[in-house]
């Protein structure tokens, strides 16, 4: 008794070509963007006939063959704006791309963790090793910090038990005390209420 799937839910696994695009099908994918458009890219790649799947022609569309990118060397300016908003926004490619017109954010990317990433590297190097605040120096600040407050915080209750001169021998000796005199019992509350505020 082996269990057999109905057809319908069995997928057809479906092969899609892997590795360099053709010159051929380069132009297949363009000229079906540009009486399609650039979007819903599974119909995209079956109307062209390729044998891709949608996202690998949306990310050849995207990276390769837009006409509005930008091929060649990052200028000086690029760079020094990459640098800024690396700094303010973080690994947010995307983001910093959209600032760059014509700069793709796979681009962006690579040449950040190719060049830049170094430079800063080199650059802290030669500057004495100044470390850039990343998240694990600013965890630490913040823990060293918090010692810092516990630390005082049991140096001034330290000092305030050390202030007040509390005997407790003298505080619970009854031997000269009426019976009917209750100001121990004053003091006690005193203290009790004292230590529950601190």
């Amino acid at each position: 008794m082996g269990s057999s799937k109905p057809k319908e839910m069995i997928k057809k696994q479906v092969m899609f070509s892997k590795g360099p695009w053709a010159p051929e099908e380069d132009r297949k994918l363009a000229e079906v963007i540009a009486s399609h458009g650039a979007k819903r890219w599974k119909i995209i790649a079956a109307e062209a006939g390729l044998n891709r799947c949608g996202k690998s022609c949306r990310l050849r569309w995207l990276n390769y063959l837009r006409p509005n990118i930008k091929r060649g060397n990052i200028s000086d300016q690029e760079e020094d704006l990459i640098l800024r908003l690396h700094r303010l926004l973080g690994n947010r490619w995307s983001l910093i791309a959209g600032r760059l017109p014509g700069r793709t954010d796979n681009e962006i990317k690579n040449y950040w963790n190719s060049h830049l990433s170094k430079k800063m590297n080199q650059k802290e190097k030669q500057n004495g090793g100044i470390k850039r605040e990343g998240s694990k120096d600013i965890d630490e600040k913040k823990r060293a910090e918090k010692v810092r407050k516990v630390e005082e915080r049991s140096e001034e209750d330290s000092s305030n038990s050390s202030s007040s001169s509390f005997n407790v021998d003298d505080f619970f000796d009854f031997s000269n005390e009426d019976p009917l005199n209750l100001e121990w019992v004053n003091q006690f509350l005193q203290i009790d209420t004292a230590i529950a505020m601190s």
